[in-house]
């Protein structure tokens, strides 16, 4: 594989967020239930859904670029320029080294703090988890594919969250969970609350739809982030949509009025739990399969699922996957 690499005399910068640790085009930002894990105040709900600890989780992207200018993102879109040209891209084994050493950068100030336990500092020193999902769509690095066996190599399990403009690429990767972002039921609502930059996005997201339902091994969800005025209209059509992924698992979280969204929706298009709740349910209602909810008031999420158990197997505890781990919670 031939892979340009970082110019050494201060080429360009590929990312500028002062909010993130970043080795070239690799970015990571501590998430705040890691931060709240490590002080034993909650997990994220990706633990009550998943069973992922969230202080052995990176949040890491491979690129902070990206084709669509959501309106509810909490990213600025004026980081996000798409011209991929000037990027050096690093090699897989290389962006899981930084990523790892950028999680371990950002948690080195955790060690002496008198409400983290030793041993939960040390264990989160050993991540066993990466969520491909920070910023950006990671599907634009060139070597996803590469990337997620390269951290599974390493025995971390990967959640990758993709927009599904990059069908080709998708159909190439086994994560251990793949998350595709249906924010829209209808092409008029895309057009409206996504704004891609690529004409055929929509068209790219329902051949998207057909890779997942194509995915034997990788468990898959359909995710929508919902905005009270913008995409919550439809739900027997969302859950078409979800039908035809055969997804997994249908997860529905609410728009939260934060970062950079805030100049382009207003307070209240940030629905309450109750609302999402109440969504989930219209769409249970022509999703008999998935006949099972889960729920975190506190995220303002819902999951409907095909049964109860929705833990993914490796991360069970008493699973091969923590055997001889220490620090296994």
């Amino acid at each position: 594989m031939t892979v340009l690499m970082p110019d050494g005399d201060g080429g360009p910068r590929q990312v500028d967020d002062p909010d993130y640790h970043s080795e070239n085009h690799t970015a990571a930002q501590t998430c705040g239930w890691t931060k709240n894990a490590l002080r034993g105040e909650g997990k994220c709900y990706k633990n009550v859904f998943y069973g992922i600890e969230s202080h052995r989780c990176i949040q890491m992207t491979p690129v902070v670029k990206c084709n669509e200018r959501c309106v509810f993102c909490w990213r600025d879109h004026a980081g996000h320029a798409y011209e991929l040209g000037d990027v050096a891209w690093d090699d897989p084994e290389a962006v899981v080294d930084a990523s790892i050493d950028l999680q371990r950068r950002l948690l080195s100030g955790f060690g002496g703090h008198e409400e983290v336990p030793r041993e939960r500092f040390d264990a989160s020193l050993e991540p066993r988890h990466v969520a491909i999902s920070l910023d950006g769509e990671p599907t634009l690095y060139p070597y996803l594919p590469e990337l997620i066996e390269a951290f599974h190599d390493r025995d971390i399990t990967t959640f990758l969250v993709s927009n599904g403009t990059r069908p080709a690429v998708l159909a190439e990767c086994d994560p251990t969970q793949l998350y595709v972002s249906v924010d829209a039921p209808d092409r008029g609502t895309f057009e409206d609350t996504v704004k891609a930059v690529e004409d055929d996005a929509w068209e790219r997201l329902i051949e998207t739809l057909d890779v997942l339902a194509a995915k034997a091994e990788t468990r898959t969800v359909i995710r929508t982030t919902l905005v009270e005025g913008h995409n919550m209209h439809r739900p027997a059509w969302y859950a078409a949509m979800c039908d035809r992924a055969d997804a997994d698992f249908v997860e529905l979280k609410a728009y939260m009025h934060v970062g950079h969204s805030r100049g382009r929706l207003d307070r209240e298009s940030m629905p309450d739990h109750a609302d999402v709740r109440a969504f989930a349910e219209a769409m249970r209602a022509h999703l008999p399969d998935h006949d099972v909810m889960r729920e975190v008031p506190a995220s303002r999420v819902a999951m409907l699922a095909r049964e109860e158990d929705t833990w993914v197997p490796k991360l069970e505890k008493d699973s091969a996957f923590w055997a001889g781990d220490a620090h296994a919670d």
